[in-house]
């Protein structure tokens, strides 16, 4: 009998504890990049749910952001919560925290989610959307150089 009123305070327990913390399901995001022509720089990811604030997420105070060396083709990013999203990459070859352009041309790397076909300007919010629900969320994003 005490091992049973043990357990049911353990188990309330824990419940409070998943409802204090906020216990929103989450998931993560393994990015894989491929295309990169060198390891010089930094990667700029971002990553919105908000269309308007598609590619840049410079006004989405949710978009989740992070940077790595471009040697790393491989990026993790954990506690997002489930939903549909676009991911915009920049390899940001000179680490100066933007990407450069020519006559607004990109002179430098960037990519997509879902890998959409280029266009005049930076693809819409609807053709770079994901969803991201469960455990197997994988984006496999080519990076582009126009110069």
């Amino acid at each position: 009998m005490r091992v049973c009123r043990t357990a049911v305070r353990f188990g309330w327990g824990a419940a409070a504890l998943v409802l204090l913390t906020g216990g929103a399901p989450t998931a993560a995001l393994e990015i894989t990049l491929s295309g990169l022509r060198s390891a010089k720089g930094m990667v700029r990811l971002c990553v919105t749910a908000d269309a308007r604030s598609f590619p840049k997420c410079a006004n989405d105070p949710h978009a989740v952001k992070r940077s790595a060396p471009a040697g790393q083709q491989v990026i993790r990013i954990e506690g997002l919560a489930p939903g549909s999203y676009a991911l915009s990459v920049v390899h940001d070859e000179n680490a100066n925290g933007k990407l450069d352009t020519i006559a607004g041309i990109p002179r430098e790397g960037f990519g997509f989610s879902q890998n959409p076909g280029l266009g005049f300007g930076p693809p819409r919010f609807a053709s770079a959307r994901f969803t991201l629900a469960g455990d197997a969320n994988r984006q496999q994003v080519r990076m582009r150089y126009l110069f």
